[in-house]
């Protein structure tokens, strides 16, 4: 449950935009904890009573699992599903690998680069979907 940051107020689903009390929009404000609802200093940068950070609204950048997990299904050798979700290094590391792969096709070893490749990303695909990555390449949780 998340609390407006104005009034304290509880929201009344997830998916609320505006506080029905104060009329105030989703994360604006700086009286409140929108993590426990309770009273913050001016301008604090964590509650005090729940240790969140106050400064960001609950799922409001967060990166769709949906669509991170069918990127990895179908265009995971090329590592697009870790560009989407922040992890550079790996999604250098699988485009490189797949480029290498297709380059070397016609010596028979890049088949089965691609193929590795491949069944990197519908592996990491299939465990974005069922929840086994969970988060994103900050921290933050991917929403449903």
């Amino acid at each position: 449950m998340y609390y407006c940051k104005h009034c304290g107020e509880a929201y009344s689903t997830d998916q609320a935009v505006v506080c029905v009390k104060c009329g105030a929009p989703k994360g604006k404000g700086n009286n409140f904890c929108n993590n426990c609802g309770r009273a913050v200093a001016q301008n604090a940068a964590v509650c005090m009573n729940c240790g969140v950070a106050l400064d960001e609204v609950p799922g409001a950048d967060a990166k769709s699992k949906i669509a991170a997990g069918l990127l990895g299904i179908f265009l995971g050798h090329l590592g697009v599903h870790n560009f989407y979700l922040g992890y550079t290094n790996k999604a250098v590391i699988q485009l490189v690998l797949s480029i290498v792969g297709y380059l070397l096709t016609c010596l028979g070893v890049g088949v089965f680069l691609v193929a590795a490749s491949g069944i990197w990303g519908l592996v990491e695909g299939i465990m974005i979907l069922t929840g086994s990555i969970s988060t994103d390449g900050q921290g933050k949780k991917l929403k449903d």
